[in-house]
């Protein structure tokens, strides 16, 4: 059959994936830019698989389907928790402009009784927006709070993963219209931009509306929440060969199940899991050993792991399964759209008795990557107590691990969103000891904004349990909030130790791609410095005079150790100059000596 634009393609996987999560009816209201969705609903309707209603007016096409939706028999569903029952979606299409604003009467009745409407509105796409185009206005969260879930999406245009993308957003609109989450269903919205051409290539009908999924797709299960003892889902294959990622905020059960059944933990700083015989030191090095890396068959995720590239393409490939453990009614974390089961929370079976013993061949090969990472970290950061940490490669990760260090379980550590939380990452831990009590970091959306605020609030809050607080910063993140520091007379004083790793700018780039391109040529490094180093010259210690805090700068090790061993009281900066010159450099090289050392032990 000839090739179909990329509109009648997505069109026809979504009334694919429309009925392969219950929609059995779909009420149309012609117009051109939903052409293709007409298209594809005509195809399903003469295959048999959709019921096709179509109706003049949008007003009344929402309430029919909402009519629909009332009357219709739940679907039931088989998950990991056995089965269940929700209510049966139906879907409602409308071209672009005034014909979507039609829609809203329903939609708020929808709201209040707890109907899936499934709201399918054609748009322009985004070139077009706002260029005075026929038929367009701004359709992005135009129903507000009335929705459950609102997603707009681009225009497809052939892309390798357009499909999926497409697919994998539909599906998390579909549970939450469902209420599958959080046991409250209601309305959701999909804004589809369509590009021309917006009819099919040839006058066949396309495939029979059953699954036209991309190669390598993969339907994510949710499991509601339940009362009982959990989902207890199945690990296909050799269930050893299991990792277990804990983002921020897993919590203790993601090193509790590793434990429980010998699996390697890959734990991020603010998880709330590190720690124990099963965590994986420098784990994103150890991820990049394809010995290693490739026997994995399974991946449980707690919390939301951001940190990390290597876990991230480790939970995206396509032969790895990927359970997800998402307590709550909010959304799951799986950037990579690859979860296959997403459940509230484990069965207690798997924190009681391990399913295999926990001294596996596959946790024995990466508890021996572990030892050989841990070894060459350490070599790498233990310089002579007088040497200038401004004249060591490895500056940055000498700092956080002697903050780490020097933190006991009865502190508290705030650590920055930047390079800090990354050079806490690889060394947490390396010094034996049950290290900070707490390990906490804004990592929602990973921003370095208000840092020193968040701080603060945490030593406040954290001095009425008797705990310390700690904070591991770089300058621009200590720049971005300086004005945290900002005390009047009559509010509560802290206690509170804020080490700052200076490098005088933005030296987290330089571990990204564009490192690689400042290294390249003269041209390349000054572009660099002006828009991604954004060097400051800022000096720190007048600006704790004009806030009224300690200010104590460092330069050895042997100045930093002592500094941390005696906090002074209130809130005290400590200014800890380090170079970023060879940043890019450094970082690739101890990276291949962890991957060196690693081939070599297992």
């Amino acid at each position: 059959m000839t090739a179909q634009p990329p509109s009648i393609a997505a069109a026809r996987a979504l009334v694919a994936e429309l009925w392969a999560r219950g929609a059995r009816d779909v009420v149309l209201a012609p117009g051109s830019r939903s052409a293709p969705l007409a298209y594809a609903l005509a195809e399903a309707a003469d295959a048999g698989t959709i019921t096709l209603h179509v109706r003049i007016d949008e007003r009344a096409a929402a309430f029919l389907a909402l009519g629909l939706a009332r009357a219709s028999e739940p679907v039931v569903l088989g998950t990991s928790a056995g089965q269940v029952t929700v209510p049966r979606p139906v879907a409602v299409v409308t071209t672009s402009g005034t014909a979507v604003a039609n829609l809203h009467p329903a939609v708020l009745e929808a709201h209040h009784t707890g109907v899936p409407l499934v709201l399918l509105t054609a748009d322009r796409p985004h070139e077009l927006r706002g260029t005075g185009a026929s038929q367009t206005t701004d359709q992005v969260g135009l129903f507000g709070t009335a929705v459950r879930a609102a997603v707009d999406v681009p225009a497809l245009d052939g892309r390798d993963g357009e499909i999926r993308d497409l697919l994998a957003a539909a599906g998390r609109a579909l549970v939450a219209a469902q209420g599958l989450r959080d046991r409250n269903p209601g309305p959701v919205h999909l804004n589809l931009a369509y590009r021309d051409p917006l009819h099919p290539a040839t006058s066949s009908a396309g495939p029979a509306i059953t699954g036209p999924w991309p190669a390598g797709y993969r339907r994510t299960t949710v499991a509601p929440p339940a009362p009982g003892p959990g989902a207890d889902p199945a690990l296909s294959g050799d269930p050893t060969r299991t990792v277990v990622v804990a983002g921020d905020g897993a919590g203790p059960a993601a090193r509790a199940l590793a434990e429980a059944q010998g699996w390697p933990l890959l734990a991020e700083p603010s998880s709330g899991a590190c720690g124990g015989p099963n965590a994986i030191r420098a784990y994103r090095s150890v991820l990049g050993v394809p010995a290693l890396a490739a026997e994995i068959e399974h991946a449980i995720v707690f919390g939301h792991p951001t940190l990390s590239r290597p876990v991230q393409r480790l939970l995206g490939r396509p032969d790895v399964v990927v359970t997800v453990v998402a307590p709550g009614g909010g959304p799951w974390p799986d950037a990579a759209r690859q979860a296959e089961l997403v459940v509230d929370a484990l069965h207690e079976r798997w924190f009681a008795a391990p399913a295999t013993p926990a001294g596996s061949a596959f946790l024995d090969r990466w508890r021996a990557a572990s030892r050989a990472a841990t070894d060459v970290v350490g070599a790498a950061t233990l310089p002579g107590d007088d040497t200038p940490l401004a004249e060591e490669p490895y500056g940055p990760l000498v700092v956080a691990r002697a903050v780490a260090a020097a933190s006991g379980p009865g502190d508290v550590l705030v650590v920055g969103s930047s390079n800090p939380v990354r050079d806490l990452d690889l060394v947490l831990g390396i010094d034996g000891g049950a290290g900070p009590g707490a390990v906490l970091a804004n990592r929602g959306l990973a921003g370095i904004d208000g840092t020193i605020s968040t701080t603060y609030g945490v030593a406040l809050a954290a001095a009425r349990a008797g705990r310390r607080t700690r904070a591991l910063l770089g300058d621009l993140t200590f720049l971005h909030d300086v004005g945290g520091l900002l005390r009047g007379p009559l509010e509560p004083a802290a206690s509170l130790q804020i080490v700052v790793v200076n490098d005088d700018g933005g030296s987290i780039f330089a571990t990204l791609e564009h490192g690689a391109v400042a290294a390249a040529s003269p041209a390349g490094g000054r572009t660099f410095e002006r828009v991604f180093a954004t060097p400051t010259g800022v000096r720190l210690g007048p600006l704790c005079a004009a806030y009224g805090v300690t200010y104590r700068p460092v330069a050895t090790l042997a100045e930093l150790r002592a500094a941390l061993a005696d906090p002074g009281d209130g809130v005290e900066v400590v200014d800890v100059r380090v170079s970023r010159r060879d940043r890019h450099a450094s970082t690739g090289e101890l990276h291949g000596s962890i991957v060196s050392a690693i081939a070599a032990a297992i």
